[in-house]
């Protein structure tokens, strides 16, 4: 029997009823109980979410069946939760790991398996590797244990479990709610009909804030966008907030660990300016010092912000599950990734949106400025940085053919095995750990490389001006064939 079954940057992701089938959930729930008793975490138990997409509870409730007869005990969520919300329960549970049924940001037809280790953190290639060993033995042998899940409850082997209360007491340790209910702000939060609905709404009621939400409902085809927080989805959000002259627009993804900030005019705070601003914020605002982990597709404005404060700047191959280790290695004061996830030291080590967004509220009210305003002070500090990502779909069978284009005309041995120049700019340096990143006599930078969760062509760039990022993205597009 082949294997459909392969983990990604973040876990597995498959397209409903074709890959994403419960019978190879269940695998994949079989293959994570034998990992937990592999690794000698089996007695710890394990947590088991799922996020709002079409049949995750089911699919989570068949997950429990199948580590409930592994005689492990499985605590599953009572209701939909965040995966930063499982993340942080599994690390104060002490459990020995997690499963999460989310498949993220992607489009409606899709969902997927994640798994945390038990710090919360998304799962490293040495965990998944195993597992993928174990899938491969069951999907050979097809012994795959089962309990029904009303026989497991009833022998206490599978609890209902609702970790909001622990983990919303552990954002009021980190953050000043109090305060920030005080704000006279008016803030449009838009769920994205994701896991995360609610969250914001109940943590700052009670006040002068006002919180306003759309796309709060649970709906499984996430009706005219994809639930990533970017500016193609947020349309709505954009609007909304212009229309009710709002102070500022904040977005979370599907599972909820990821942010997207519009201004106070409605537009759109990259996710890279986002993530500066956050590392300004704890280092100037809140006075913290620490080291910052980014992976190579995050802003340069952090090195600049890490000469400024003298603090270490880290960089990693794209996945939070290569900058979560890092993370906790260094006691990082915050790791982040360009698609809008960061995380933070005295938290899971791992991408939390809610936190993320309750952190921007609070620079905001700290330093009394707009959105607009944040992005010129930071730009009066690290100078003007603009970005963009282009997202192309291609067929597998291009692979190949793609990074042989981007290969063979730009290495030159004339240049070290660099190409000359790139949209008229002199190339400094070109890394392949991760894609082909291509660092500019300018500062600016051009990165092409494939997604890890689904079948895009990424070309990202960052430069002093838009025209600049244009020129770039244009001839990453020619580089690649696309």
């Amino acid at each position: 029997m082949s294997n459909p079954i392969k983990f990604g940057t973040d876990g597995w992701r498959a397209v409903i009823a074709e890959d994403f089938t419960f019978d190879n959930v269940r695998v994949c729930a079989q293959a994570v109980a034998d990992y937990l008793k592999q690794a000698g975490l089996a007695e710890r138990g394990l947590v088991i979410g799922y996020d709002n997409r079409f049949a995750s509870e089911h699919f989570a409730a068949a997950c429990a069946e199948v580590v409930a007869a592994n005689g492990i005990k499985a605590w599953l969520c009572s209701k939909v939760a965040p995966t930063p919300v499982v993340s942080y329960g599994t690390m104060t549970r002490k459990a020995g790991g997690a499963i999460i049924i989310t498949a993220s940001h992607n489009a409606a037809i899709w969902n997927g398996f994640k798994i945390k280790t038990p710090d919360g953190a998304g799962a490293p290639d040495e965990v998944t590797a195993a597992v993928e060993k174990n899938i491969s033995r069951i999907l050979t042998t097809g012994k795959i244990e089962r309990l029904p899940l009303t026989e497991a409850l009833k022998q206490g082997s599978v609890e209902y479990l609702d970790l909001d209360s622990i983990y919303t007491s552990q954002l009021a340790r980190l953050v000043d709610l109090p305060s920030l209910r005080k704000a006279k702000l008016k803030v449009i939060v838009d769920s994205m009909y994701g896991a995360g609905s609610g969250y914001l709404k109940t943590l700052l009621d009670g006040g002068d804030i006002e919180v306003v939400e759309i796309n709060g409902e649970r709906n499984p085809i996430f009706p005219g966008i994809r639930p990533e927080p970017i500016t193609a989805n947020l349309a709505k959000l954009s609007a909304t907030v212009r229309r009710r002259k709002a102070a500022v627009g904040i977005a979370t993804d599907g599972d909820a660990d990821r942010v997207g900030i519009m201004d106070e005019k409605g537009r759109f705070v990259t996710q890279l300016q986002v993530f500066a601003l956050l590392a300004l914020y704890l280092l100037e605002v809140r006075g913290e010092r620490g080291a910052i982990v980014k992976t190579i597709t995050a802003t340069s404005m952090l090195y600049r912000l890490g000469e400024i404060f003298k603090v270490p700047v880290r960089e990693t191959s794209v996945g939070f599950k290569f900058v979560a280790p890092l993370m906790m290695k260094e006691n990082a004061l915050i790791g982040g990734e360009e698609s809008g996830g960061f995380g933070f030291r005295g938290h899971a080590p791992e991408r939390d949106g809610i936190l993320a967004a309750l952190y921007f509220l609070d620079l905001m009210v700290k330093t009394g400025k707009t959105p607009s305003q944040l992005i010129d002070y930071l730009y009066s500090k690290v100078g003007t940085h603009h970005y963009e990502r282009i997202d192309i779909e291609f067929h597998e069978a291009e692979r190949t053919a793609i990074v042989s284009r981007v290969k063979q005309p730009v290495l030159s041995e004339a240049e070290g095995n660099r190409p000359g120049e790139i949209a008229g700019i002199k190339v400094l340096g070109l890394d392949t750990g991760d894609g082909f990143r291509f660092r500019l006599a300018d500062n600016s930078w051009l990165l092409i490389r494939f997604s890890g969760t689904e079948p895009l062509l990424r070309i990202y760039a960052e430069s002093a001006s838009p025209a600049g990022v244009k020129k770039l993205l244009e001839a990453g597009k020619a580089l690649a064939g696309v």
